[in-house]
């Protein structure tokens, strides 16, 4: 499974993004999706999850009703509408895909397979 994520970019406070990632190479309705990133000097964290069908979703409390996680299973896609981004939502942001199990992991370690990234920063 190769997992590709784009979208990313310099923002202002208040402003909105929204990431993509595309997958191939499997079944992509069969994998759960999550969403993390990883801020400079810090630890990969979790922002989002979606299950399979796309109505079981996620979040981690810091973007709880800013950032909105959504599938598109015929075009192989996950998607990330970030809204009021802040600067602490600077990071590099990550796509993964777990095809073994139903549960929404917060952990990195929940996931088997990682797309490489896409840069946002918000500026003050």
């Amino acid at each position: 499974v190769q997992l590709q994520a784009y979208g990313g970019g310099l923002v202002q406070t208040g402003g909105s993004l929204r990431l993509s990632c595309a997958a191939s190479g499997g079944t992509f309705s069969r994998y759960v999706m999550g969403w993390f990133r990883q801020a400079p000097g810090k630890e990969r964290e979790f922002v989002a999850a979606l299950n399979k069908s796309g109505v079981r979703r996620n979040y981690a409390d810091s973007v709880q009703g800013r950032f909105a996680i959504s599938r598109d299973n015929a075009k192989n896609m996950v998607n990330l509408q970030m809204n009021s981004l802040k600067p602490e939502d600077t990071a590099v942001y990550y796509c993964a895909a777990e095809p073994t199990s139903t549960y929404l992991n917060r952990s990195p370690a929940g996931y088997s397979y990682w797309g490489q990234g896409t840069e946002v920063t918000v500026s003050s």
